[in-house]
């Protein structure tokens, strides 16, 4: 969803640093919007009634991805770009789909929409700032919210999408796609059988050069030098909001790919939990040295401050005495990758390097070994099952995977596998780290979105323990 961000965030203060990326324009705020009409009756029929709100470059491959999944009926999509809009309904069309009604002409279309579809379930692709109003919304309405990544930024919002779930009783699922990624559940079956010993120490972040994203002119997904630098509301996509918050902000601005499968490896909100982190942040260089590169020394961006650090190292104590080092770097010229580390009492997996270390298992002592065999023999069971059906889907296949999850999830009126908490302990990362580093890098009290219950054992479809490969211990307390 395209978003006129002229208005963005203007100043942080230390008392405002975890809602810093909160709107501050002059849209009409939703409690003068007219009073929505009645919800008609849908319909009967056996498939998933789905709306969606926002379907620009990220809403159009959850779009195409339901439609390939199957499982639902679009009933409705909603966005304030006629671009967008315009897309979506020819990839709708094309899979020979009725047509979805459609609801666009103001920031606050979606609150028709949920007001007057039936809908069973919501799926959230827009600005970052977006998402948490978004969502709440959606879970008033009573459907199923499918909510992309980070869920907040800032810890008001998180607390607003837990209470909004207590209160409601609503479900969300946090569609964060790194979790189904196959090594990383390959892993996850490995640390519950044992392999790795007691776990101690885990790296992860988000390491993407993403400073074309963020000069996008909607001609190509990447900046291409020759053309002059789009940003903010002149540009196309995410480049009208993403540098923005890298402008006004200096933290860890997107830690959910990396922290969400390190989670679940640490059983975090399942007898673990976090319990404070410290950040710290390089100079701010890289965003600098891209515009006086590709727009000149004398283009006004040069001479902007740009707030938020290159490399962000933000470092967590977990409950059980583990700790973790989540990485953002997004500014600087670099391959992508997760930076995923896992280490315990008896060896080690790297991720980056593909290679693995056990313990009298491995063939050589002090050398690494690729870890290709092992990930074949703990092959998690979605991959087993669902592999070939995710082939050629976003992501290298985890986008199907995600959507095939929350859709059965959906279907069969369950809590999801990647919940509110989830959400909320993830996307505090931010907030969290901001408040760090502005305050001499401190350490963090982590807040306790669970209220006490990250002591039991959630049954979960995906990362409950795979049956070929079951926990050696009973480690946690069940329902």
């Amino acid at each position: 969803m395209e978003i006129n961000r002229r208005n963005f965030v203007k100043k942080a203060t230390l008392a405002g640093l975890a809602t810093a990326a909160i709107p501050a324009s002059g849209m009409q705020d939703a409690s003068v919007q007219d009073k929505p009409k009645k919800k008609s009756a849908p319909a009967p029929s056996d498939k998933i009634r789905t709306g969606f709100i926002g379907v620009g470059n990220r809403g159009q491959g959850h779009l195409s991805t339901t439609l390939t999944l199957g499982k639902s009926d679009i009933v409705a999509i909603c966005d304030i770009s006629e671009r967008s809009i315009s897309a979506a309904k020819k990839l709708i069309s094309d899979a020979g789909m009725p047509e979805a009604k459609i609801y666009t002409g103001s920031d606050f279309a979606y609150l028709d929409m949920l007001a007057k579809e039936q809908l069973d379930a919501v799926i959230i692709s827009t600005p970052w700032e977006w998402h948490t109003r978004m969502a709440v919304a959606s879970m008033k309405s009573g459907a199923y919210t499918g909510l992309e990544v980070p869920a907040a930024t800032s810890l008001g919002d998180c607390w607003d999408l837990v209470n909004t779930h207590e209160e409601t009783g609503a479900e969300l699922m946090f569609l964060e796609n790194a979790n189904y990624d196959r090594s990383l559940l390959a892993i996850l079956n490995m640390v519950r059988q044992g392999v790795f010993g007691e776990l101690l120490h885990c790296h992860c972040g988000y390491l993407h050069d993403l400073r074309g994203v963020k000069f996008n002119d909607g001609v190509e997904y990447d900046y291409v030098p020759g053309r002059p630098l789009k940003f903010g509301h002149d540009a196309y996509a995410e480049a009208q909001w993403r540098g923005l918050h890298s402008l006004r902000r200096n933290g860890d601005l997107y830690p959910t790919h990396g922290i969400g499968p390190v989670a679940k490896i640490l059983d975090i909100h399942n007898g673990n939990r976090f319990t404070s982190l410290s950040a710290f942040a390089t100079k701010a260089r890289g965003l600098k040295k891209y515009v006086e590169d590709y727009g000149g020394v004398d283009h006004p961006l040069a001479k902007a401050q740009w707030n938020c650090g290159d490399v962000v190292t933000t470092t967590i104590l977990c409950a059980n005495g583990e700790t973790v080092i989540v990485t953002h770097d997004c500014n600087n010229p670099r391959p992508h990758d997760g930076n995923y580390f896992v280490q315990g009492t008896k060896g080690l997996w790297h991720d980056n390097f593909k290679s693995i270390y056990i313990e009298n298992q491995t063939a050589e002592k002090d050398k690494y070994e690729a870890d290709e065999s092992w990930v074949n023999k703990y092959n998690h069971k979605y991959w087993r099952e669902e592999g070939e059906k995710a082939a050629g889907a976003g992501h290298g296949g985890i986008d199907y995977m995600v959507l095939n999850d929350f859709y059965h999830a959906v279907k069969n009126k369950i809590p999801a596998s990647i919940d509110v908490y989830d959400a909320a302990a993830w996307s505090a990362i931010s907030a969290l780290s901001e408040m760090s580093i502005a305050t001499g890098n401190s350490s963090v009290e982590f807040p306790d979105f669970t209220r006490g219950n990250w002591i039991k054992f959630r049954k979960e479809k995906v990362f409950a323990p795979d049956e070929k490969f079951p926990m050696l211990a009973e480690r946690f307390v069940t329902y």
